[in-house]
């Protein structure tokens, strides 16, 4: 979900409900601020979180906000559900309306979910060809064996979309316990990648994705604001 700029005059117009020959003459009187400075020409893009006063009155004052949820099993990463439990609904904010998704997961995963405001941050998250790492701890049904290394590393064809995934990092961590990292988000890569040997995931857990990492101290169901906001880590 994407923020497009939009003309200052188009803006101004739509919200004091002007023409916009009258907002060029509020602009040629220095009425109308961009961020705090007189704007100078009605063609100036306005982008989400460009703040906009007309006679010192906000006309528009949107503020970037980005969040870290930890996400308990059986819960939906959607906005709205009639069957289950969202995302949304485990947030105590009131503004939580205006948030949207980056980074799903399914229904019976757990872990790291980040929700925001501002589109373009989402979008650059989201796109499977941006290349973000996601790292995942994950638990199966049968041992894993080192032929499962290789075949993770050298990716895997889907048929039904018609594509080869991007390289998979494994590490074994025990007899039926595993760490992995992606680049992307495929409809239930993990579990269809494991599920050409045959085994199970039973549980799967993600818990950083690029350099954000869930903290332990944010309980399932448990959320907490982003106030410092990192570039996301691109693999090549």
């Amino acid at each position: 979900m994407g923020y497009s700029a939009t003309r200052l005059d188009r803006l101004v117009s739509k919200k004091l409900s002007i023409s916009k020959r009258e907002v060029q003459t509020l602009i040629a009187q220095r009425r109308v601020l961009v961020n705090d400075v007189p704007a100078s020409f009605a063609s100036l893009p306005i982008k989400q979180f460009t703040r906009v006063t007309v006679d010192k009155t906000d006309i528009q004052n949107n503020h970037a906000l980005y969040l870290m949820l930890n996400k308990p099993k059986g819960v939906v990463c959607a906005t709205k559900d009639k069957q289950h439990k969202t995302v949304i609904d485990l947030l105590p904010y009131d503004f939580k309306d205006q948030l949207h998704i980056a980074g799903r997961l399914d229904l019976n995963s757990t872990g790291l979910v980040l929700l925001t405001n501002d589109g373009e941050w989402s979008r650059q998250l989201s796109d499977a060809n941006c290349g973000v790492l996601k790292r995942y701890r994950v638990r199966l049904a049968k041992p894993i064996s080192h032929e499962y290394i290789k075949a993770f590393a050298e990716g895997m064809h889907f048929a039904y979309e018609n594509i080869h995934t991007r390289p998979v990092e494994l590490k074994i961590l025990s007899e039926f316990e595993a760490e992995l990292s992606l680049q992307e988000g495929r409809y239930h890569q993990i579990k269809r990648m494991f599920g050409r040997f045959r085994n199970q995931v039973l549980a799967l857990h993600r818990y950083a994705i690029g350099d954000y990492q869930l903290p332990p101290s944010i309980l399932p169901g448990q959320s907490k604001q982003i106030l410092s906001i990192m570039p996301f880590d691109h693999a090549n």
